[in-house]
């Protein structure tokens, strides 16, 4: 991916994420550590942030530089994601499945999984191991979920889940526009 051509087109995808969670530019720029003015350019499209300043916005968002990029994306009717094309954004490694703004959003785990983090997404989701073995805690019950299996949670439901082996890969394919990070339990 190009993320110099990428990048000046983020604004709107930020702009449309901060409305999404219902924040103001005060609270992204008090988050981020940037101006307000800075911010409110970048959403224009007058400013052009760096790698560093879009993760730091990312990061006050709840999402990352990645899927700020993709979501610049236009949308496309057909588009393949190769397995090289697309780049691990961190630790444990997150890799996009899809690119781009859309209904359907779809993204492979890998390495470990910090289950102290709870999530709770917008709409539907399935979970689907494809190696190795996930824990996964949602409505008050554990499930432990091996090579192959699945887990379905209707939209709003809360849940957390970790890897418990190494090499364990994780897809997870929610109908919804954003996944949002409800609390970090360790508060």
């Amino acid at each position: 991916m190009d993320e110099s051509k990428e990048t000046l087109r983020v604004g709107a995808a930020v702009r449309r994420r901060r409305r999404a969670l219902e924040l103001t530019l005060a609270v992204v720029a008090e988050r981020s550590g940037l101006s307000v003015p800075f911010l409110s350019q970048v959403e224009n499209e007058r400013a052009r942030p760096s790698v560093r300043s879009l993760e730091r916005v990312a990061d006050a968002l709840g999402t990352t530089r990645v899927e700020l990029l993709a979501a610049a994306d236009p949308a496309r009717s057909v588009d393949v994601v190769h397995a090289d094309d697309s780049e691990f954004t961190h630790e444990p490694r997150v890799r996009p499945l899809v690119r781009g703004h859309h209904q359907l959003h779809a993204m492979e785990f890998s390495g470990d999984q910090d289950a102290g983090r709870e999530f709770q997404h917008r709409n539907d989701e399935l979970m689907y191991v494809a190696d190795g073995v996930v824990e996964v805690e949602a409505e008050g019950r554990a499930y432990r979920l091996g090579r192959g299996d699945t887990l379905y949670l209707t939209g709003g439901v809360r849940h957390r889940w970790r890897a418990t082996e190494e090499d364990t890969r994780v897809l997870v394919v929610a109908v919804a526009d954003h996944i949002e990070a409800v609390d970090d339990l360790n508060r």
